[in-house]
């Protein structure tokens, strides 16, 4: 057993109990003469996967994030609950992979310190489980959420070039305990098979930027101009969603167009509202209890108007920015009632903007006396007709005869054969790639895409040309005068060479000074004890990362490979 040089004794049995769950001194641990077995570099290697796997359910949780309301919105339909689920996320994601990633460190720590690794059951157990949790969570992603998978990737257009940048890097780090290990075992075939894998996988990594694309690689006078912000359900990370509050705050973030959703009442009020039930915006429950499960459009206009449609907003705190709000905001708040759609295209004509809404619920049998009495409102109201954007599929050729000056927002790509060419079209952020958004621009197609929240995202967006997104937050998007990064395509290729040659060179260098530091051991690389004599060279050429990492490596994949 190696004796814990690198440092204190105390230090030495404080890494110890942890990592094991014991209180083994030191001294006592060198008498009994513990060492790391294979089975014990077996768990270390479980380990390491366990927080990468971790790492990388992290990266996906803050890519979701864009998406998470409506994730709340979804177990509030189903459970009647409201709770920020992001928050719950985070939290738990936190706890897993700052727990492995505490005993990754402890590993490698008792590793410096000579300790033998004796992982105590339950963390092995705790392992386990939260190996099986993050796998359960990647499962529902895909079975309940799987155009988050789409989101990934469009993610990676945003991180690609810095992924590869770090993964070169910590494949370069590699070559110090994979060149101790082939100096040190005699197994030619082992060797020959390590080394080609390496090269393999390194060669790959040097290449890989062929195939990172990212809309963001471009020149600074060919990036496109900033997307117009289209607020939905008004700015709902400032007031409570669908409101006249909420409109106005919009026109505050400068947003071209109010995105809503309309519904007729049972006296053919057109008023607005996104819910299908009144319980999640509403104090419905409060005011008429034996109704609150009722469909919206089952309510009369009078009904309608008696029913809270803010305090819910400052009780249940849909979004982290309602703590922010003045006491002004507040107040305002909390005095919000449904807003019909007969005020809303006031307060849109008043404020020079568009609006643009969807007609709920398409299934309902009295649709088509709904499609009636939104365009009355509409032609009645005096806006101006191209600021009213139609997004409804059903009776669309009557929308056109009736009120032939209103803008015909598509919610689907365009067609082969397409009788009319579409001039706007309107559809989630997941469903179009680059080069699509950039052939709808080139054809003078207007794109708008939702919902778009994160400034990541909407950089990529940016990037690729799109004419709009719908967006929670409204607030952060106005402040941005660039997207996040902009690499001309020269300067990406230099960092590419670069990083490639430091890391060829840095490879090359670790191969070569192992080469000499075997050459100067007086065992050199011979096996002792089963295992290669590793603490000769620690001692030859002193380096802390070396000690820590060869004895270990040379464990996992030493042992009866280096016999004979």
């Amino acid at each position: 057993m190696a004796d814990p040089s690198g440092c204190c004794p105390s230090c030495a049995t404080c890494l110890l109990c942890l990592y094991s769950c014991k209180w083994i001194t030191a001294k006592k641990e060198k008498r009994k003469g513990l060492r790391t077995t294979k089975c014990d570099c077996s768990w270390f290697l479980f380990l390491f996967c366990v927080f990468l796997f971790t790492l990388v359910w992290l990266y996906f949780t803050i890519i979701i994030l864009n998406d998470f309301h409506n994730f709340n919105e979804f177990i509030f339909k189903q459970r009647k609950l409201w709770l920020d689920w992001s928050l719950v996320l985070l939290i738990a994601t936190a706890v897993l992979i700052t727990y492995s990633a505490v005993l990754l460190v402890l590993a490698l720590c008792l590793q410096l310190c000579g300790q033998p690794l004796k992982l105590h059951w339950l963390h092995k157990t705790l392992l386990i489980l939260t190996a099986l949790v993050v796998a359960a969570a990647f499962t529902g992603l895909g079975i309940k959420w799987s155009e988050e998978w789409r989101s990934a990737r469009i993610s990676l257009q945003a991180t690609g070039p810095f992924l590869h940048i770090g993964i070169v890097g910590g494949m370069t780090l590699l070559s110090w305990p994979l060149a101790s290990f082939i100096y040190c075992t005699r197994n030619t075939g082992l060797k020959v098979f390590l080394l080609l894998v390496y090269c393999v996988v390194m060669i790959a990594l040097y290449l890989a930027p062929l195939g990172i694309t990212s809309p963001c690689i471009m020149e600074e006078n060919q990036l496109p101009p900033k997307p117009a912000l289209i607020g939905h359900r008004g700015a709902p990370m400032l007031a409570p969603e669908n409101t006249l509050m909420s409109l106005h705050k919009a026109v505050d973030c400068e947003v071209q167009v109010f995105e809503t959703d309309v519904m007729v009442s049972a006296d053919g009020v057109p008023f607005l509202m996104h819910d299908e039930e009144l319980t999640r915006t509403t104090n419905v429950q409060a005011v008429f209890p034996e109704r609150a499960a009722l469909n919206s459009t089952a309510f009369n206009w009078t009904d309608l108007q008696q029913l809270d449609a803010g305090s819910w907003f400052l009780e249940r705190k849909p979004f982290p920015t309602v703590q922010s709000l003045s006491p002004g905001d507040r107040y305002q708040a909390a005095k919000q009632r449904i807003p019909s759609l007969e005020q809303a295209l006031e307060a849109a004509k008043q404020s020079n903007i568009s609006i643009m809404f969807d007609l709920r619920p398409e299934n309902h049998s009295d649709y088509q006396s709904f499609i009636n009495a939104t365009l009355e409102v509409i032609l009645q109201s005096g806006i101006p007709l191209q600021q009213v954007l139609w997004l409804p599929d059903g009776f669309r050729e009557q929308v056109k005869q009736q009120a032939p000056g209103v803008q015909q927002v598509y919610g689907r790509k365009r067609l082969q054969n397409e009788k009319e060419p579409l001039l706007h079209v309107n559809l989630p952020y997941q469903d179009m790639s680059s080069e699509e958004i950039r052939q709808y621009r080139q054809d003078n197609i207007s794109v708008n895409l939702y919902v778009v929240n994160q400034p990541w995202l909407f950089s990529v967006l940016w990037c690729s040309g799109v004419s709009s997104v719908t967006t929670n937050a409204c607030q952060v998007l106005k402040e941005m005068k660039h997207p996040i990064w902009l690499l001309p395509s020269s300067t990406y290729l230099m960092i590419w060479i670069v990083v490639d040659c430091t890391s060829f060179l840095a490879i090359l260098w670790a191969f070569l000074l192992l080469r000499y530091i075997w050459s100067l051991s007086p065992t050199q690389g011979k096996s002792v004890g089963g295992s290669c004599s590793v603490p000769s060279v620690a001692a030859t050429y002193p380096n802390p990362i070396l000690s820590a990492i060869t004895p270990l490596w040379t464990q996992v994949l030493g042992g009866p490979l280096l016999s004979g």
